[in-house]
């Protein structure tokens, strides 16, 4: 389990420093019947380790700065399939002229196939979490 975790800690590590070559180390060859699949928040499904590697190319190229801190981390281990779900909580440099952050939540699945080269990241679905006014107020009580 540990390794499972490591390796996902890995990915997001990738993300941050924006290290194409290790996210491409990370996500699995597509083989017949079961292609990489990956699902950005707010994005359709992408389909084929290509257009995977693609989508994360274009994020990267496009992010100056991001960093995730991770929560609510599980993970189940059946066999040679592995699930991890988290949430992200992501603070990233705001897209505006003006100097500053943006921070979201996103919680994600990520389910990991052991292969003859070790475990790979098989699927990735991160899905928003919508703010309430409710949930803002509390914030700034706090």
């Amino acid at each position: 389990m540990q390794e499972i975790e490591e390796l996902n800690q890995a990915f997001y590590n990738a993300i941050e420093a924006g290290d194409l070559d290790r996210m491409s180390e990370i996500w699995i060859e597509d083989v017949p019947g079961r292609p990489a699949l990956c699902v950005h928040p707010g994005w359709p499904m992408l389909s084929g380790r290509s257009e995977v590697l693609r989508s994360w190319a274009l994020i990267m190229a496009n992010t100056t700065y991001i960093q995730f801190v991770l929560t609510d981390v599980q993970t189940t281990v059946l066999g040679d399939v592995a699930v991890v779900t988290c949430a992200e909580n992501i603070l990233t440099a705001a897209d505006s002229d003006e100097p500053g952050f943006a921070a979201g939540r996103v919680v994600a699945s990520s389910t990991y196939v052991r292969t003859p080269g070790g475990w790979r990241l098989w699927l990735y679905h991160g899905s928003p979490v919508l703010q309430s006014d409710d949930d803002e107020e509390e914030d700034q009580e706090q």
